[in-house]
Parts: structure tokens; C-alpha cells; sequence
């Protein structure tokens, strides 16, 4: 039987808030449900939605989130660990920075940050196990990116020290990902050490290719690198479990170009936008994801420096189900055949 892709579904990070409905995951699934989406990708960080201690010890509480979620007639596709995620490896130029979302015991402590937040993405697969989920989705953190573009040039051996350690940093985390059976999607970023596709085959390297290294795949930061995100699909379907439908643009001009000139969002040459505002060809993403079989969902994470967020997600649930292929369980050329005859075949070339 023919499997398809799943969705519409949405992440809920960019629109919580202190007011109703944004403020409880009751409140969050009815309005999600009410524009057409089918799931909700949940932010484990944010307890006015989700309590990730409770999730990874209470089976109880875990029926009580499905429970929520299905009354109002959604479903979950991912927990997302991004924000944990990327304090497990946090270079020390953003210390302070990082520092301000945390809680106040780990702050000024890197090493208890970083434990804290690996025993937080920990939790995730245990919690996501328990909410009969097969992916989370998270960020790598990075030790090396500052050095992405250096002068004076980086010392030989930087790099490989940098996911060596990053590696060392995940290697346990996956492990507890498996025993769970539990898969890691990366959202493949700048910022991140692991941004594009041969950095991902470097991280993989490192963690000898352990099953649960997989991809979140998100075009809008490809776009904005200038790679190739369709033949990206190609090369790397074999690891891609989630997608995040985000659109963006890239507008160079003689004044700017990839790095935008420390710009604020709205005057950057490269600029995420809502689904359908950007550059992103969807029609050709959707197309290879499903040519290679792509059985999980389709969710926007909805950023955009323009547009009102709640217009972004109106129209994000239909713009996904417009471009959801429905797999054909026959070839359109069907009628035109006919039953095997090998006696045919031979006549056919000629064959005594």
C-alpha cells in the first residue's frame, strides 16, 4: 500500500504567548485545528504547553496530551528540542547570550547549562516514546562556526577537534535515542556546526553514521546559502524525517549579499518570508520528497519579517495541502497494457 506524506502540520513556537489561545496547548490545538492544520509540532522548552519532566515519566500525563490534542482534532508530529539542543554545545562568544534562557541555577555555568540541557534532550526521547512519536527535531549547537570565514587562517585541526567534540557531546544522547526507537531530525542552519550537506556528512562521520543522526530538512536556509536544495533531496533523502515548509528570499544587490551587511531582517538581501511570498520552489520540494517516498509530515515553521503572524498561518494550511501529492497506485499508461506473454515478447524482437 501506497504511504503519503502527512499534513498539514504547524509549529508552535513562533506563535506562543501570555494571551489566550497562545498561552496552553487547549487553546493552541483549537486554533491550529480551526485554519486547516491536521498537527502540532510542540516546543518541549515552554511549560505553559508542554511539561517535558512530566511527559518523560508519566505515561498518564502523555495520554492526557493525545488526549487534547486528538479532542480538538489534531495530532502530534514532533517534539522539538531545538533550544536544548543547541546549549549542548554552545561556543563561549555567546555565553551571555544563551545564558538568558536558562534557568537562573545553570546560568554562569556552562558545564552545568550544557548538562542540563543534554539531560533535557534526553528526556525528549523518552517522552516521545511515551506519546507514541517516532522523530524529534533539534539543533546541533556549534563549537566552530564563529570560525566559518576566518582570518587570521584557522590552525590545522580546528574543525576536526570542533566535531570530534560535537560528536562526543551526541554519540550518548543518540544511543538513548535508540533505545527508545526514536530518530533526532537536525535542522540543518547557520549558527549551527552542522548548516549544510557536507557538514552534515562530517558530523555523521564522526558519530560512525548511528542510525538516529537524521535531517529536519528546512529549504529557507538553503535558499539563503545559495545551495541547491532540490538536489540536496537526492543526495541526503535517506536521512530526512521532518520538514519544516518555510519560504524565504534571497535578493542580492551592490551593496549586500549572503552575509547582509549586519542588517536587521526587514533590509537583509536574504530574508525568511510566509509560505508563498519567497523564492522557495515548493512545487519541485514536494515533488521529490515524494518521488523518493516521503512518509513524514509536512510543518510549517512560520518566520517572516513582513507579514502578521496569524495571516501566516492562516494561509500556511492550505498553501501545504495544495502542494501534498496524493502517491498515483498505478502508472497513468495502465489502460495500454496488458497481461505477460512471453511467447508475445519473443514475436515482438524477433526471437525464435
Amino acid at each position: 500500500m501506497t504511504k503519503n506524506m502527512k499534513g498539514p502540520g504547524i509549529f508552535l513556537a513562533q506563535f506562543l504567548g501570555d494571551e489566550a489561545p497562545f498561552n496552553s496547548l487547549e487553546g493552541m490545538t483549537k486554533w491550529a485545528a480551526n485554519y486547516g492544520y491536521k498537527g502540532v509540532q510542540i516546543p518541549v522548552w515552554d511549560k505553559r504547553v508542554f511539561d517535558l519532566d512530566k511527559a518523560a515519566t508519566s505515561q498518564t500525563y502523555c495520554d492526557e496530551i493525545n488526549g487534547i490534542c486528538a479532542e480538538n482534532g489534531v495530532e502530534i508530529t514532533e517534539l522539538s528540542t531545538h533550544m536544548l539542543g543547541q546549549l549542548v554545545a554552545v561556543h563561549p562568544a555567546y555565553d551571555v547570550q544563551f545564558d538568558g534562557l536558562v534557568p537562573q541555577e545553570v546560568q554562569n555555568n556552562p558545564k552545568a547549562r550544557q548538562q542540563w540541557a543534554v539531560d533535557g534532550v534526553k528526556k525528549a526521547a523518552k517522552a516521545s516514546r511515551n506519546l507514541g512519536l517516532d522523530v524529534t527535531v533539534s539543533f546541533t549547537g556549534s563549537l566552530a562556526f564563529p570560525y566559518i570565514y576566518p582570518w587570521p587562517q584557522r590552525p590545522d585541526g580546528l574543525i576536526d577537534e570542533a566535531f570530534s567534540e560535537l560528536a562526543n557531546r551526541w554519540h550518548p544522547i543518540f544511543d538513548e535515542y535508540e533505545e527508545q526507537g526514536v530518530d533526532i531530525g537536525f535542522e540543518l542552519h547557520p549558527g549551527e556546526d552542522v548548516f549544510d550537506g557536507i557538514t552534515f556528512e562530517m558530523f555523521l562521520d564522526k558519530v560512525k553514521g548511528h542510525k538516529r543522526c537524521t535531517i529536519n530538512y528546512d529549504p529557507s536556509h538553503f535558499l539563503l546559502q545559495q545551495l541547491d536544495y532540490l538536489d540536496f533531496i537526492d543526495i541526503y533523502h535517506e536521512r530526512i524525517t521532518a520538514f519544516h515548509v518555510k519560504d524565504a528570499e534571497f535578493t542580492p544587490s551592490g551593496r549586500q549579499g549572503v552575509y547582509s551587511g549586519y542588517q536587521p531582517w526587514l533590509n537583509r538581501a536574504g530574508r525568511f518570508r510566509s509560505l508563498g511570498d519567497g523564492h522557495v520552489d515548493f512545487s519541485g520540494i514536494f515533488s521529490r520528497l515524494a518521488t523518493h517516498g516521503y512518509e513524514g509530515w509536512a510543518v510549517l515553521e512560520w518566520e517572516c519579517c513582513l507579514k502578521h503572524p496569524e495571516d501566516g498561518a492562516r494561509e500556511g494550511a492550505p498553501f501545504i495541502a495544495d502542494h501534498m501529492i496524493r502517491l498515483t497506485e498505478q502508472a497513468f499508461d495502465d489502460f495500454a497494457g496488458g497481461e505477460t506473454d512471453r511467447s508475445a515478447l519473443k514475436k515482438m524482437m524477433g526471437i525464435d
